[in-house]
């Protein structure tokens, strides 16, 4: 692939790796792809420190599989052509990963998302990016793009926004602000006012960003494709002067158009904050009035007020009699889910459920919530007290075993167990079997974790891990903490089904030590996402341990030996058979005929 000139940082063949899995950035990145018609997708790969394997997307009407890596080392190995890293680490790991970035051969540009990088470290990376010839984006950017070519990310918003901003197509306009809100703003008024965008960056409102305002100008101003450059600068700092001086060493020579906003400031009587950090004026030269006075002073077009940018734009656009090239505008496939729930087509179902419904706040059984069974006292006996443990539990201990039946009964019919159970009764088989078929994909990923919770939770209470070491020490192995995680539900949409089990424990165990550290530990993991929750499987087993540990019918060797053999799985093993026996019932009483999955839903490759 032939080196692109120093002033081009995208065209239509960079790829970028993007770190940490952001699916809906990665899609809207392949949709714009798909818009601007490009050959090959604009993702090469995904570093997920997590897991590696394949991410599965759309480009187009097609799905395509992303490699995913656990390092950005074997990423750039892996894809040497990919030049771009698109970073949406956190703030916390910014920096380090960032630095990695910029040191690694193959990454000429870094996009950093994060807010909250210390202003310090950001200086660091600005400082190595240009030892190095290298670009930053950001930090606390939206991104920025080339249109026709490539786009970082979330920058320009949505598909529709996209075309309505004619962004699928090459046009003679350079733009650059602090703001990324206002970017897609701008990016609106400048196709409104003339051929459409060439490229445009947001370079994040951080008092000290990676990039400057001037330098992305500077670059711009060097493309021949460029021919004219709009900047939107803001209240507070110098960067406005920087710009009037390379006017004055004829670094940039292209008309400018440039408004400076937050002129309201001078209303106020005492300093004011806009929202980004160099957002505050600290002296007179330093305001938004002074710099657009010294702009229009230095032969940059400025408009009166925001009002007018725009026409600002199209007047100096047509002086220089620049024709536009009509381009069709692209058409964009839509999501099934999307259509559907416009209502512009009509799927048929594969499945017919009578018994269960997980699709509300909390799974119902026969039209009945979860809560209102438990509340009127649905129940087994302690015969599992008996038959298990070879003991009579307290009545609390007995009533808790019931419980967790009720909870892990059913959870409608699109789990893999109760799906494997329709579909062997939909073959004509018995009951037996339906029911083996779905017992037999319980295990790590299904149902299995009980066990696997208790025994690392009670083995880091044990040992006096800290819930951080006990974090920090998973993280090292590059495990997944069992019983930590929610494909759905998140700190703001809790399970229903964890707060009941939460709820009973707290309120009849003698204690709770082991639920405690382990809510200790959903601290942690939860700010580093949301969703990262005490889930059901991994909240019964470490009350089951509580309950076991504290109830005075158990020793401690006793308590753990049960959790090894697999007591606990056990539980869920013998909740879930009710419900697929119910799920065969069902679909025999339903007369239903041989199942088989459609060749729409599946992807052959």
């Amino acid at each position: 692939m032939a080196k692109k000139p120093d002033y081009i940082l995208f065209d239509k063949d960079t790829q970028a790796i993007v770190y940490n899995y952001q699916q809906n950035a990665i899609q809207r990145m392949l949709d714009f792809d798909h818009a601007c018609e490009r050959k090959t997708p604009s993702v090469a790969c995904i570093v997920n420190p997590s897991r590696d394997g394949i991410h599965k997307a759309f480009f187009g009407t097609s799905e395509i599989l992303i490699p995913m890596y656990r390092t950005l080392e074997e990423a750039t190995k892996k894809h040497p052509q990919a030049d771009v890293m698109i970073n949406f680490a956190s703030f916390r790991s910014s920096y380090a990963t960032s630095m990695e970035a910029l040191l690694n051969d193959n990454i000429r540009t870094v996009g950093i998302i994060a807010e909250g990088i210390p202003e310090r470290r950001t200086r660091e990376l600005a400082e190595v990016a240009r030892q190095k010839n290298k670009w930053i984006i950001g930090p606390a950017t939206v991104g920025g793009m080339v249109a026709g070519a490539f786009k970082i990310g979330n920058t320009a918003g949505t598909i529709d926004n996209i075309i309505d901003s004619k962004l699928y197509k090459q046009g003679s306009v350079g733009f650059v602000s602090k703001s990324g809100g206002m970017s897609n703003e701008m990016y609106n008024i400048i196709a409104r006012n003339t051929d459409g965008l060439y490229e445009g960056h947001a370079i994040g409102g951080d008092r000290y960003p990676g990039s400057t305002l001037v330098a992305h100008l500077v670059r711009m101003n060097k493309n021949p494709d460029i021919k004219i450059l709009v900047c939107l600068g803001e209240v507070g700092g110098e960067d406005e002067y920087q710009i009037i001086d390379a006017m004055k060493k004829g670094e940039i020579n292209k008309p400018i158009v440039c408004w400076v906003t937050g002129t309201c400031a001078g209303m106020f009587s005492s300093g004011v904050q806009f929202g980004h950090a160099g957002a505050r004026a600290d002296s007179n030269r330093e305001t938004a009035n002074a710099k657009n006075e010294a702009l229009k002073e230095a032969g940059a077009i400025v408009p009166e007020s925001f009002d007018d940018f725009g026409e600002k734009i199209h007047k100096t656009w047509k002086k220089l009699g620049i024709n536009e090239t009509e381009v069709a505008k692209p058409k964009v496939a839509m999501d099934i889910k999307a259509a559907m729930a416009q209502g512009l087509v009509r799927k048929p179902s594969n499945f017919i459920c009578t018994i269960s419904d997980d699709r509300g706040e909390e799974v119902t059984y026969n039209n009945m919530p979860l809560s209102e069974i438990i509340n009127e006292g649905f129940g087994i006996g302690g015969v599992i007290s008996m038959l298990w443990f070879r003991k009579k539990l307290p009545d609390y201990c007995m009533r808790f075993i019931e419980l967790i039946l009720m909870v892990c009964a059913d959870h409608g019919p699109a789990v893999s167990g109760a799906h494997n159970s329709i579909v062997t009764a939909r073959a004509g088989k018995d009951l037996i079997s339906s029911l083996v078929s779905g017992l037999l994909t319980i295990g790590p990923r299904f149902g299995g974790a009980l066990d696997g919770a208790a025994q690392s939770f009670s083995e880091a209470m044990d040992n006096k891990l800290t819930p951080f070491e006990f974090v920090t020490s998973m993280k090292k192995k590059g495990s997944n903490i069992q019983g930590i995680g929610h494909r759905i539900k998140s700190v703001q949409n809790p399970d229903i089904r964890v707060t009941i089990i939460k709820e009973f424990a707290k309120k009849h165990f003698p204690n709770c030590d082991l639920l405690d550290y382990a809510l200790e530990v959903e601290k942690i993991t939860t700010s580093k996402r949301n969703n990262l929750i005490l889930n059901v499987d991994g909240c019964i087993g470490i009350c089951f341990v509580d309950m076991m540990r504290s109830c005075g019918a158990f020793t401690t060797d006793e308590a753990n030996e049960y959790v090894k053999i697999g007591a606990l799985n056990g539980l869920f093993v013998l909740a879930r058979a009710i419900g697929f026996t119910g799920h065969y019932l069902d679909q025999k009483r339903l007369q239903q005929p041989l199942y088989r999955h459609p060749w729409d839903d599946i992807a052959f490759m």
